[in-house]
């Protein structure tokens, strides 16, 4: 724009000059016009450079928040691959773990170079000792009884959401009470006794324990005062968290478990975690076996799994289970709510058949469990019952059919 300026400023002191002299010749009037057209020239093209700004301006600000909006996306992409490497993480540190369990229970044998019969017996060997692995369950303690029936209802409280969980530690001594209501939280409640947790008014206060990571579903357990449940956004972690400092002290991830809900009927439970006389348990579906569950028996200390075993008892219509003595008993159900039974059972001794045992009934009450813990001291079923806290005594008969091995 100062060009143009200065150019006026010219023309002014030319046509001032020109008023002074005479009015002009013919040859001052030809450069007037000359100079009334270049600037006219000058003008439209200082126009043209004007707009070829702005439209230059405005292509750079569009290519700003263009770019602004690639670094928002791979911000979140960061961050999404950040989380991706630390669960590989976690996943490679179990694997090492479970790498060197394996190492210390097979010993390596390098540059020997075996014959084909060597190898033949290496493998009878390796069969003899997968069989004493699973004998070693059954002799640890004499297990040799069955249920025979439920015969009671109490309903304690009503407290906390639909679904939830509740349950005493089993370990001996222990009178503690702990209830997670929902099906995704981190908080758990912890009662000194069955006393307390009844009580409106307690005098004793409730421990609130904030949990590292979320649970989700209901299958959750406390055991030798640790806690073991099912981390929430992960399809088979099992964690192991000290009640005493609400620290994670293990954990391990379930091969096989987490592609379907352990129970038709309680779609949000993926894993279900019991306890009995033998010790630490998991419940799962798995597809590869028509949904059928599996359970296995873990190590309370390393989480180690311990041995596995496919059972013929269904899923679907299924709403809960529970262990006593390694029998694994199925509790099913309607969509609707109706009344609970155990329909099939799986004895990992191989002495009690479902087609040898009548249906056992529930005492009557029209609706769901969400939960079922069953307690080995007590002898008693801890259930979230469409949010009423209850308990059934049940009755255990000898199994004389058990033989010492």
């Amino acid at each position: 724009m100062s060009g143009r300026v200065v150019l006026v400023l010219l023309l002014s002191l030319y046509l001032t000059v020109a008023s002074v002299q005479s009015q002009g010749s013919s040859q001052d009037a030809f450069i007037i016009q000359y100079l009334e057209r270049r600037l006219s020239q000058m003008e439209e093209r200082m126009n043209q450079c004007e707009q070829k700004t702005v439209s230059v301006t405005q292509k750079t600000y569009d290519l700003s928040s263009e770019i602004r909006g690639y670094l928002s996306t791979l911000s979140v992409l960061r961050s999404e691959v950040q989380s991706q490497v630390d669960g590989v993480s976690v996943r490679v540190d179990q694997v090492e773990r479970e790498l060197e369990y394996l190492e210390n229970k097979i010993p390596t044998q390098t540059n020997i170079e075996m014959e084909e019969t060597l190898l033949e017996q290496q493998i009878k060997a390796a069969e003899v000792d997968q069989l004493k692995q699973k004998a070693k369950i059954k002799v640890v303690k004499d297990c040799s009884i069955a249920l025979s029936q439920i015969k009671s209802l109490k309903i304690v409280k009503k407290a906390g959401d639909t679904y939830g969980s509740w349950f005493k530690d089993p370990s001996e001594g222990s009178a503690k009470v702990y209830m997670l209501s929902g099906i995704r939280n981190n908080t758990l409640l912890e009662y000194v006794s069955l006393h307390s947790f009844t009580e409106s008014t307690t005098t004793t206060p409730v421990k609130v324990v904030q949990l590292p990571f979320h649970w989700q579903g209901t299958g959750q357990v406390v055991y030798n005062g640790f806690l073991y449940y099912h981390k929430a956004d992960t399809p088979n972690q099992i964690l192991k968290v000290d009640l005493l400092n609400g620290t994670v002290v293990d954990s391990t991830l379930l091969p096989g478990a987490g592609r379907l809900p352990v129970y038709n009927l309680n779609p949000n439970t993926y894993l279900d975690l019991a306890v009995d006389e033998l010790g630490l348990w998991v419940i799962h579906a798995d597809p590869e076996y028509g949904g059928n569950l599996v359970i296995t028996k873990l190590d309370k200390g390393s989480l180690a799994v311990e041995y596995t075993w496919d059972t013929q008892c269904r899923s679907h219509d299924a709403e809960g289970a529970f262990l006593i003595c390694g029998t694994l008993y199925v509790v099913y159900n309607t969509r609707y709510g109706g009344r609970s039974t155990i329909q099939c059972l799986y004895d990992i001794h191989d002495t009690i058949h479902s087609d040898e045992n009548p249906v056992i009934f529930f005492p009557k009450r029209y609706t769901s469990h969400s939960s079922i813990h069953y307690h080995p001291g007590d002898k008693q079923l801890y259930a979230w019952d469409d949010g009423y806290q209850t308990i059934y005594k049940v009755e255990t008969r000898r199994n004389d059919q058990l033989t010492a091995e």
